[in-house]
């Protein structure tokens, strides 16, 4: 991938930490090109990579636990920039000599921050006094023989040093978080004065690099993607439309699913945009009939992942039947997967199963296609620039997202045409409510939640009701790794709940979901 456009990586060492992704997205917002690699790779491959600059991520081990993750001494006697980060700041300092103790004294989330040292060439031009984001428990207590000491902290003597001569540095606390609040100029003095590199490196870089990895993969071969209409399916099928033209067929399933006016946006926007070929599938009943009864949440994404499977599959068929095909088959399918569905997938190392994606972890195991996910290690800024990039209607690229498996994982209880219908109807409102008052931008998404196997008394019209209530889920987030509920004017809450209430006859309540991420999830299910 670096010999494409000559760059060399900043490597990102995965220790086990579910922001290894996070710190190398910070890197790529500095214009320096990163990837992630794995603790297990050897030093001689890391080397070989000629990286520009190395950072050590954080992880959930202690130095001391058997078989923590291990940090080879030879790549911090490379000559290549290192910066450590927590664990990572840990396994250096023992690496070089210095002492990592359990002090019994353990910091989590935000924590004061003294810079000692304000001339130094990670703290240049910031306040002596800050606030970190921190999470851990062992603490370096003796610095390593030729680093000084730049930043303490109430519970990490040495929380920060460096060494310029060698060109090697570290710190206790994430940087790479928003809570951190001079993370991200920490970095770039890593990068730019530390490591020396020069801010080239753009989301015009990323789209031409994925273009160039896709070209080479497929060769010949046909391709298909599930496009949805979606920033992340339609962003995807763009890249693989630059690198292989006419040997991508876009497959729509109309799955019933949907929101209100779904098929018609990908048919006019996206068509027109790109000039795909698209083949529109009706899909409704298969979907239906498979999700008949079923209210766990699990088991509806992995129904859901099943069956686009086999409805790409036959569509596969189909295509490679067909007179343009020219007998070439369908080899790959393509999904426009994020970083954050993998991590909450499991697939993150040392990352938990939160809820298995219908992309991801609802694939079913007699998968016949080879996947292309060139969005992968993305994160949804990104993707949006990338699909500016490449010429992605704005409508699109800027559309809140929304989940593949579509309204039925925004249905608490058992999925049917009716609760789908008043479930659209409600959703639609809302939307519309939201565009009125200028608020697409200001939000993430709203989703819209029908708890369908609950109900409350009313009353409307001066008569009893016992209908359903629905949620809204009006939530902001930058990379839908971590969020915030929205704080919408009330006047705008109050025409949603009127609205609803008035033109849905089914629901009686509106309510409000005002809970962060964590704890919760931005869907319900």
């Amino acid at each position: 991938m670096t010999d494409t456009l000559h760059e060399r990586p900043v490597l990102v060492v995965d220790f086990g930490a579910q922001y290894a992704q996070l710190i190398a997205r910070r890197v790529r917002e500095a214009h320096c090109y990163s990837e992630i690699v794995p603790h297990t790779m050897s030093t001689e491959e890391m080397l070989a990579r000629q990286p520009a600059a190395v950072v050590l991520s954080g992880g959930p081990s202690s130095v001391y636990a058997d078989g923590a993750p291990w940090l080879d001494g030879g790549l911090l006697e490379a000559g290549v920039p290192v910066l450590g980060i927590c664990y990572g700041f840990q396994a250096m300092a023992g690496c070089l000599g210095g002492d990592v103790a359990r002090t019994g004294q353990r910091e989590y989330g935000h924590t004061p921050a003294t810079i000692t040292e304000p001339d130094s060439t990670l703290f240049a031009g910031q306040p002596a006094e800050q606030s970190v984001w921190m999470s851990h428990g062992d603490a370096v207590t003796t610095a390593p023989s030729g680093t000084r000491v730049t930043a303490t902290t109430p519970g990490a003597p040495v929380a920060a040093f460096e060494d310029d001569e060698r060109r090697l540095y570290g710190v206790q606390w994430h940087p790479e978080v928003l809570h951190t609040s001079h993370g991200q100029q920490v970095l770039e003095n890593f990068l730019l004065r530390g490591a020396g590199l020069q801010p080239t490196w753009t989301s015009a870089h990323v789209a031409e690099e994925l273009v160039a990895s896709i070209r080479e993969k497929v060769g010949d071969a046909h391709v298909i993607c599930g496009l949805s209409g979606g920033v992340d399916s339609s962003v995807a099928a763009a890249l693989v439309n630059a690198a292989v033209g006419d040997q991508l067929t876009c497959v729509f399933v109309d799955h019933g699913l949907l929101r209100e006016g779904e098929a018609e946006q990908v048919e006019q926007d996206f068509v027109a945009a790109t000039g795909v070929d698209l083949v529109v599938v009706d899909a409704q009943q298969r979907f239906l009939d498979a999700l008949a009864g079923v209210s766990d949440p699990e088991q509806k994404r992995k129904i859901i992942g099943r069956e686009f499977i086999r409805v790409f599959e036959q569509a596969a068929r189909d295509i490679a039947g067909s007179a343009d095909a020219e007998g070439h088959p369908v080899e790959f399918l393509v999904q426009g997967t994020l970083y954050p569905d993998v991590v909450e997938s499991g697939g993150g190392t040392g990352a938990a199963n939160i809820k298995s994606h219908h992309n991801v972890g609802g694939l079913p195991d007699d998968l016949q296609f080879t996947l292309i996910e060139p969005l992968r290690t993305l994160f949804k800024d990104e993707v949006r620039q990338v699909g500016l990039e490449l010429g992605v209607p704005e409508a699109i690229v800027w559309r809140q997202p929304f989940p593949g498996p579509g309204l039925a994982i925004r249905i608490v209880g058992a999925v049917d045409a009716d609760r789908l219908a008043t479930l659209r109807r409600a959703d639609a409102v809302a939307r519309e409510e939201l565009s009125a008052a200028g608020l697409d931008r200001e939000i993430w998404q709203c989703p819209v939640v029908l708890l369908a196997d609950v109900r409350s008394v009313g009353v409307q019209g001066d008569a009893r009701t016992y209908g359903h209530p629905v949620v809204l889920r009006p939530v902001s987030s930058e990379d839908a790794m971590t969020a915030d509920w929205t704080r919408l004017p009330y006047d705008v809450l109050a025409r949603i709940s009127s609205r609803i209430t008035n033109e849905v006859a089914e629901v009686n309540r509106v309510v409000l979901d005002v809970t962060s991420k964590p704890p919760g999830t931005i869907e319900w299910e």
